[in-house]
Protein backbone atom coordinates (compact mmCIF):
# COMPACT_ATOMS: atom_id res chain seq x y z
CA UNK A 1 0.00 0.00 0.00
CA UNK A 2 1.67 3.09 -0.73
CA UNK A 3 2.03 6.33 1.14
CA UNK A 4 -0.62 8.96 0.68
CA UNK A 5 0.70 13.00 -0.03
CA UNK A 6 0.75 14.62 3.39
CA UNK A 7 -1.50 18.20 4.36
CA UNK A 8 0.28 20.87 2.06
CA UNK A 9 2.00 24.19 4.05
CA UNK A 10 1.73 26.08 0.65
CA UNK A 11 -0.49 25.97 -2.59
CA UNK A 12 0.59 24.24 -5.92
CA UNK A 13 0.08 27.35 -7.37
CA UNK A 14 2.91 29.27 -5.08
CA UNK A 15 5.32 26.35 -6.10
CA UNK A 16 4.82 26.99 -9.41
CA UNK A 17 5.42 30.80 -8.85
CA UNK A 18 8.91 29.67 -7.29
CA UNK A 19 9.34 27.66 -10.29
CA UNK A 20 8.59 29.86 -12.87
CA UNK A 21 11.10 32.70 -11.73
CA UNK A 22 13.92 30.08 -12.12
CA UNK A 23 12.71 28.91 -15.36
CA UNK A 24 13.06 32.19 -16.39
CA UNK A 25 16.66 32.73 -14.83
CA UNK A 26 17.41 29.08 -16.82
CA UNK A 27 16.03 31.67 -20.34
CA UNK A 28 18.41 33.95 -19.16
CA UNK A 29 21.45 31.54 -19.38
CA UNK A 30 20.23 29.53 -22.12
CA UNK A 31 19.78 26.62 -20.21
CA UNK A 32 17.84 23.04 -20.71
CA UNK A 33 18.08 22.26 -17.21
CA UNK A 34 19.27 23.14 -13.41
CA UNK A 35 20.73 20.88 -10.31
CA UNK A 36 19.35 22.28 -7.59
CA UNK A 37 21.40 20.58 -4.43
CA UNK A 38 21.30 22.91 -1.28
CA UNK A 39 18.69 22.06 0.74
CA UNK A 40 16.71 25.14 1.76
CA UNK A 41 16.45 25.71 -1.90
CA UNK A 42 14.77 21.78 -2.25
CA UNK A 43 12.67 22.80 0.77
CA UNK A 44 11.80 25.82 -1.39
CA UNK A 45 11.12 24.58 -4.73
CA UNK A 46 9.38 21.05 -3.26
CA UNK A 47 7.79 21.42 0.25
CA UNK A 48 10.35 19.00 1.23
CA UNK A 49 11.63 19.32 4.62
CA UNK A 50 12.93 16.11 5.95
CA UNK A 51 16.26 16.30 7.09
CA UNK A 52 18.08 13.77 5.30
CA UNK A 53 21.96 14.09 5.33
CA UNK A 54 22.38 11.75 2.10
CA UNK A 55 22.55 13.30 -1.65
CA UNK A 56 20.11 14.19 -3.14
CA UNK A 57 19.01 17.01 -5.99
CA UNK A 58 16.23 18.24 -7.71
CA UNK A 59 16.45 18.67 -11.13
CA UNK A 60 14.67 21.42 -12.62
CA UNK A 61 13.61 21.35 -16.43
CA UNK A 62 12.57 24.21 -18.46
CA UNK A 63 10.22 21.15 -20.59
CA UNK A 64 8.48 20.34 -17.49
CA UNK A 65 5.92 22.06 -15.33
CA UNK A 66 7.09 19.92 -11.81
CA UNK A 67 10.71 19.32 -11.47
CA UNK A 68 11.99 15.62 -10.44
CA UNK A 69 12.97 14.72 -7.14
CA UNK A 70 15.88 12.52 -6.51
CA UNK A 71 16.91 10.93 -3.56
CA UNK A 72 17.89 7.97 -1.66
CA UNK A 73 15.07 5.17 -2.05
CA UNK A 74 14.46 5.16 1.64
CA UNK A 75 13.46 8.47 1.53
CA UNK A 76 11.07 8.12 -1.25
CA UNK A 77 8.09 8.02 1.48
CA UNK A 78 8.70 11.53 2.91
CA UNK A 79 9.27 13.06 -0.11
CA UNK A 80 5.95 12.08 -1.16
CA UNK A 81 3.68 13.08 1.65
CA UNK A 82 6.22 16.53 1.98
CA UNK A 83 5.67 17.73 -1.44
CA UNK A 84 2.91 19.25 -3.92
CA UNK A 85 4.91 17.01 -6.93
CA UNK A 86 3.33 13.75 -8.34
CA UNK A 87 5.02 10.31 -7.20
CA UNK A 88 6.13 10.54 -10.98
CA UNK A 89 8.24 13.54 -10.24
CA UNK A 90 9.87 11.22 -7.39
CA UNK A 91 13.06 8.93 -8.19
CA UNK A 92 14.45 6.90 -5.38
CA UNK A 93 18.29 5.51 -6.42
CA UNK A 94 19.81 2.20 -5.12
CA UNK A 95 21.23 1.34 -1.72
CA UNK A 96 24.39 0.64 -4.07
CA UNK A 97 25.17 4.60 -4.44
CA UNK A 98 25.71 4.52 -0.33
CA UNK A 99 29.04 4.28 1.27
CA UNK A 100 31.24 4.25 -1.39
CA UNK A 101 34.03 6.58 -1.86
CA UNK A 102 33.91 6.84 -5.89
CA UNK A 103 29.99 6.53 -6.78
CA UNK A 104 26.64 8.51 -4.76
CA UNK A 105 23.21 10.19 -5.38
CA UNK A 106 25.04 12.29 -7.86
CA UNK A 107 25.75 9.79 -10.01
CA UNK A 108 21.79 8.99 -10.29
CA UNK A 109 21.30 12.78 -11.25
CA UNK A 110 23.80 12.40 -13.77
CA UNK A 111 22.41 9.40 -15.15
CA UNK A 112 18.71 10.93 -15.10
CA UNK A 113 20.07 13.87 -17.30
CA UNK A 114 21.84 11.50 -19.61
CA UNK A 115 18.53 9.60 -20.01
CA UNK A 116 16.82 12.45 -20.53
CA UNK A 117 19.24 13.47 -23.48
CA UNK A 118 20.83 16.35 -21.92
CA UNK A 119 24.20 15.53 -22.27
CA UNK A 120 24.95 18.07 -24.76
CA UNK A 121 22.50 20.75 -23.56
CA UNK A 122 23.15 23.80 -21.16
CA UNK A 123 22.93 22.40 -17.70
CA UNK A 124 23.02 25.06 -14.72
CA UNK A 125 24.30 23.49 -10.94
CA UNK A 126 24.96 24.88 -7.81
CA UNK A 127 28.26 25.27 -7.42
CA UNK A 128 28.86 26.51 -4.12
CA UNK A 129 27.03 23.57 -2.34
CA UNK A 130 29.07 20.84 -4.27
CA UNK A 131 32.40 19.31 -2.68
CA UNK A 132 35.38 20.18 -5.07
CA UNK A 133 34.69 16.20 -5.80
CA UNK A 134 31.26 16.26 -6.72
CA UNK A 135 31.57 19.68 -8.59
CA UNK A 136 33.82 17.51 -10.93
CA UNK A 137 31.78 14.67 -10.56
CA UNK A 138 29.50 16.89 -13.08
CA UNK A 139 32.07 17.81 -15.08
CA UNK A 140 33.74 14.70 -15.51
CA UNK A 141 30.23 12.44 -16.84
CA UNK A 142 29.20 15.35 -18.43
CA UNK A 143 31.94 16.33 -20.82
CA UNK A 144 30.28 17.75 -23.78
CA UNK A 145 27.47 19.74 -21.62
CA UNK A 146 27.95 23.57 -21.22
CA UNK A 147 28.30 23.91 -17.22
CA UNK A 148 26.87 27.14 -15.88
CA UNK A 149 27.12 28.16 -12.40
CA UNK A 150 23.84 28.66 -11.29
CA UNK A 151 25.11 29.40 -7.37
CA UNK A 152 23.08 31.92 -4.98
CA UNK A 153 20.42 32.25 -8.44
CA UNK A 154 17.78 31.02 -6.17
CA UNK A 155 19.16 32.53 -2.99
CA UNK A 156 18.44 35.62 -4.87
CA UNK A 157 14.79 35.11 -5.54
CA UNK A 158 14.16 33.53 -2.12
CA UNK A 159 14.84 36.61 -0.74
CA UNK A 160 11.43 38.16 -1.52
CA UNK A 161 8.50 36.71 0.33
CA UNK A 162 5.41 35.88 -0.84
CA UNK A 163 1.96 36.65 1.21
CA UNK A 164 1.77 32.89 2.12
CA UNK A 165 5.73 32.96 3.50
CA UNK A 166 5.14 35.71 5.53
CA UNK A 167 1.87 34.16 7.22
CA UNK A 168 4.35 31.20 7.81
CA UNK A 169 7.08 33.51 9.53
CA UNK A 170 4.24 35.36 11.67
CA UNK A 171 3.53 31.27 13.24
CA UNK A 172 7.17 31.29 13.74
CA UNK A 173 7.77 34.19 15.46
CA UNK A 174 4.73 33.78 17.90
CA UNK A 175 7.05 30.47 18.84
CA UNK A 176 9.89 32.62 19.52
CA UNK A 177 8.73 35.27 21.74
CA UNK A 178 7.07 32.35 23.76
CA UNK A 179 10.52 31.26 24.44
CA UNK A 180 11.65 34.36 25.07
CA UNK A 181 8.53 34.84 27.59
CA UNK A 182 9.35 30.79 29.06
CA UNK A 183 12.94 31.88 29.69
CA UNK A 184 11.71 34.77 31.89
CA UNK A 185 9.67 32.78 33.99
CA UNK A 186 11.52 30.14 35.00
CA UNK A 187 15.62 31.35 35.44
CA UNK A 188 16.36 31.50 39.13
CA UNK A 189 19.38 31.19 40.77
CA UNK A 190 20.35 27.84 41.38
CA UNK A 191 18.63 26.45 38.64
CA UNK A 192 20.68 24.52 36.18
CA UNK A 193 21.60 26.23 32.49
CA UNK A 194 20.53 22.49 31.17
CA UNK A 195 16.77 22.84 32.74
CA UNK A 196 16.69 26.50 31.54
CA UNK A 197 17.07 25.48 28.34
CA UNK A 198 15.23 22.34 28.26
CA UNK A 199 12.18 24.81 29.57
CA UNK A 200 12.55 27.19 26.46
CA UNK A 201 13.34 24.02 24.26
CA UNK A 202 9.90 22.37 25.37
CA UNK A 203 8.30 25.77 24.26
CA UNK A 204 9.94 25.95 21.15
CA UNK A 205 7.98 22.52 20.44
CA UNK A 206 4.93 23.22 21.82
CA UNK A 207 4.64 26.18 19.97
CA UNK A 208 1.92 29.54 19.89
CA UNK A 209 -1.73 29.81 19.02
CA UNK A 210 -2.18 26.44 18.75
CA UNK A 211 0.76 26.02 15.90
CA UNK A 212 3.83 23.62 17.26
CA UNK A 213 7.56 24.35 16.17
CA UNK A 214 8.19 21.76 13.58
CA UNK A 215 12.05 21.82 14.07
CA UNK A 216 14.08 22.73 16.82
CA UNK A 217 16.68 25.51 16.04
CA UNK A 218 19.85 25.84 17.96
CA UNK A 219 19.55 27.46 20.89
CA UNK A 220 22.19 30.17 22.14
CA UNK A 221 22.23 30.51 25.77
CA UNK A 222 25.15 32.15 26.54
CA UNK A 223 25.37 33.08 31.04
CA UNK A 224 28.29 34.93 32.79
CA UNK A 225 31.41 34.42 31.82
CA UNK A 226 29.94 33.18 28.53
CA UNK A 227 28.40 36.89 27.61
CA UNK A 228 31.57 37.94 25.28
CA UNK A 229 30.92 35.53 22.87
CA UNK A 230 27.36 34.83 20.68
CA UNK A 231 27.82 31.10 19.47
CA UNK A 232 28.23 28.93 22.38
CA UNK A 233 25.00 27.07 23.39
CA UNK A 234 24.24 26.14 27.72
CA UNK A 235 26.99 24.67 30.04
CA UNK A 236 26.62 21.89 33.28
CA UNK A 237 26.64 25.37 35.04
CA UNK A 238 24.33 26.58 37.75
CA UNK A 239 22.69 29.95 37.40
CA UNK A 240 23.18 32.34 40.32
CA UNK A 241 22.57 35.49 41.99
CA UNK A 242 23.87 38.29 39.15
CA UNK A 243 24.14 35.89 36.46
CA UNK A 244 23.74 37.35 32.73
CA UNK A 245 21.97 35.53 30.18
CA UNK A 246 21.76 36.29 26.73
CA UNK A 247 19.36 34.51 24.89
CA UNK A 248 19.04 33.75 20.85
CA UNK A 249 16.79 31.53 19.78
CA UNK A 250 14.38 30.91 16.73
CA UNK A 251 10.69 29.46 16.56
CA UNK A 252 10.61 27.22 13.29
CA UNK A 253 7.42 26.56 11.12
CA UNK A 254 7.77 24.52 8.12
CA UNK A 255 12.08 25.14 8.18
CA UNK A 256 11.21 29.10 8.24
CA UNK A 257 12.86 30.94 11.15
CA UNK A 258 12.15 33.67 13.40
CA UNK A 259 15.33 34.59 15.33
CA UNK A 260 15.32 36.91 18.22
CA UNK A 261 17.57 37.95 21.09
CA UNK A 262 16.92 39.46 25.02
CA UNK A 263 19.10 39.62 27.32
CA UNK A 264 18.29 38.55 31.50
CA UNK A 265 19.57 39.63 34.60
CA UNK A 266 19.27 37.77 37.92
CA UNK A 267 19.74 40.22 40.22
CA UNK A 268 20.45 43.97 40.16
CA UNK A 269 21.59 45.09 36.92
CA UNK A 270 25.14 46.50 36.60
CA UNK A 271 25.46 50.73 35.72
CA UNK A 272 27.15 49.62 32.51
CA UNK A 273 24.23 46.63 31.35
CA UNK A 274 21.82 49.36 31.81
CA UNK A 275 24.05 51.85 29.66
CA UNK A 276 24.37 49.24 27.07
CA UNK A 277 20.48 48.30 26.75
CA UNK A 278 19.48 51.80 26.28
CA UNK A 279 22.13 52.02 23.38
CA UNK A 280 20.90 48.91 21.64
CA UNK A 281 17.35 50.20 22.08
CA UNK A 282 18.24 53.37 20.62
CA UNK A 283 19.65 51.93 17.88
CA UNK A 284 17.37 49.34 17.01
CA UNK A 285 14.55 51.94 17.21
CA UNK A 286 16.89 54.20 15.02
CA UNK A 287 16.98 51.69 12.48
CA UNK A 288 12.95 49.96 12.86
CA UNK A 289 12.53 54.33 11.93
CA UNK A 290 14.32 53.67 8.41
CA UNK A 291 13.84 50.72 7.02
CA UNK A 292 11.21 51.02 4.48
CA UNK A 293 11.47 49.72 0.93
CA UNK A 294 13.55 51.72 -1.37
CA UNK A 295 15.82 52.14 2.02
CA UNK A 296 19.17 51.46 1.23
CA UNK A 297 20.69 48.53 3.56
CA UNK A 298 24.12 50.29 4.47
CA UNK A 299 22.54 53.48 5.21
CA UNK A 300 20.14 51.53 7.55
CA UNK A 301 23.15 50.26 9.06
CA UNK A 302 24.82 53.26 9.31
CA UNK A 303 22.32 55.07 10.93
CA UNK A 304 21.98 51.90 13.75
CA UNK A 305 26.52 52.23 14.34
CA UNK A 306 25.95 55.87 14.45
CA UNK A 307 23.26 56.24 17.18
CA UNK A 308 24.71 53.60 19.68
CA UNK A 309 28.13 54.86 19.67
CA UNK A 310 26.38 58.60 20.71
CA UNK A 311 25.07 56.29 23.73
CA UNK A 312 28.99 55.11 24.26
CA UNK A 313 29.24 51.75 22.73
CA UNK A 314 30.67 50.51 19.37
CA UNK A 315 28.67 47.90 17.62
CA UNK A 316 31.70 46.08 15.29
CA UNK A 317 29.30 43.62 13.99
CA UNK A 318 26.69 43.89 11.24
CA UNK A 319 23.30 44.75 12.05
CA UNK A 320 21.19 42.16 10.69
CA UNK A 321 21.07 39.56 7.67
CA UNK A 322 18.03 38.50 5.77
CA UNK A 323 16.06 35.42 6.90
CA UNK A 324 13.48 33.18 6.15
CA UNK A 325 14.19 29.11 5.42
CA UNK A 326 16.87 28.11 7.47
CA UNK A 327 18.21 30.74 10.09
CA UNK A 328 20.12 32.60 7.48
CA UNK A 329 20.04 33.62 4.06
CA UNK A 330 23.10 34.34 2.17
CA UNK A 331 21.86 37.39 0.21
CA UNK A 332 21.93 41.09 1.86
CA UNK A 333 23.47 41.97 5.28
CA UNK A 334 22.23 45.31 7.15
CA UNK A 335 25.94 46.17 6.98
CA UNK A 336 28.18 49.33 6.22
CA UNK A 337 28.66 49.62 2.43
CA UNK A 338 25.83 47.40 1.08
CA UNK A 339 23.78 48.95 -1.09
CA UNK A 340 20.90 46.73 -1.48
CA UNK A 341 17.56 48.51 -1.98
CA UNK A 342 15.29 47.13 0.88
CA UNK A 343 11.90 45.63 -0.95
CA UNK A 344 8.76 44.70 -0.13
CA UNK A 345 8.64 41.48 1.73
CA UNK A 346 12.34 41.07 1.85
CA UNK A 347 12.27 39.82 5.95
CA UNK A 348 15.53 40.24 8.28
CA UNK A 349 16.82 39.41 11.19
CA UNK A 350 17.66 42.78 12.76
CA UNK A 351 20.51 42.37 15.64
CA UNK A 352 21.48 44.92 17.92
CA UNK A 353 23.57 42.37 19.55
CA UNK A 354 26.97 44.05 21.29
CA UNK A 355 30.42 42.16 22.35
CA UNK A 356 32.38 44.69 23.90
CA UNK A 357 34.83 42.59 25.50
CA UNK A 358 35.66 39.20 25.61
CA UNK A 359 33.74 39.10 29.00
CA UNK A 360 30.90 41.17 28.31
CA UNK A 361 28.42 41.56 25.66
CA UNK A 362 24.66 42.24 25.32
CA UNK A 363 21.71 41.20 22.81
CA UNK A 364 18.77 42.24 21.62
CA UNK A 365 17.00 41.71 18.61
CA UNK A 366 13.75 41.21 16.21
CA UNK A 367 12.63 39.62 13.04
CA UNK A 368 11.15 42.04 10.62
CA UNK A 369 9.17 42.47 7.34
CA UNK A 370 10.33 45.68 4.67
CA UNK A 371 7.27 46.94 3.76
CA UNK A 372 6.75 49.62 1.23
CA UNK A 373 5.92 52.27 3.89
CA UNK A 374 7.68 51.00 6.80
CA UNK A 375 8.35 47.85 8.54
CA UNK A 376 6.48 44.97 10.40
CA UNK A 377 7.87 43.96 13.22
CA UNK A 378 6.76 40.21 13.56
CA UNK A 379 8.52 39.62 16.88
CA UNK A 380 6.70 40.91 19.18
CA UNK A 381 8.01 39.98 22.92
CA UNK A 382 8.84 43.03 24.98
CA UNK A 383 11.58 44.73 24.28
CA UNK A 384 13.04 45.05 27.45
CA UNK A 385 16.29 43.83 29.59
CA UNK A 386 14.44 41.48 31.61
CA UNK A 387 15.29 41.64 35.49
CA UNK A 388 14.58 38.80 37.47
CA UNK A 389 14.61 37.73 40.94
Amino acid sequence: MGVVKGPQVFPRSEYLRRLAAVKAKMAECDIAAVVITDNAHITYLTGSVAHSYDTRGVVILASREEPVFILRWMDVAAAVQETFMGRDSIIGYSEELMGDPDKNGYDAVIDFLLDQGLGQSGLGFEFCNLTVDSAEKFKGRLPQARIVDFSNVVTRIRALKSDFEIAVMREAAAISDAGVLRAAEVMRPGMREADAIAEIVGTLARGANGKPGTWIATPYLCATSRIGNPHTTWSEDTLRKGSQVNLEIAGVRHDYYAPICRTYILGKPSDRLLRIHEAQLAGLEAGLNLIRAGAVSGEVAKVIHNTTEKHGFKKRSRAGYSIGINWMEKTTSLKLGDSTVLEPNMTFHLHLGSWVEEDFGYVLSESIRVTESGVEVITKAPRQLFILG
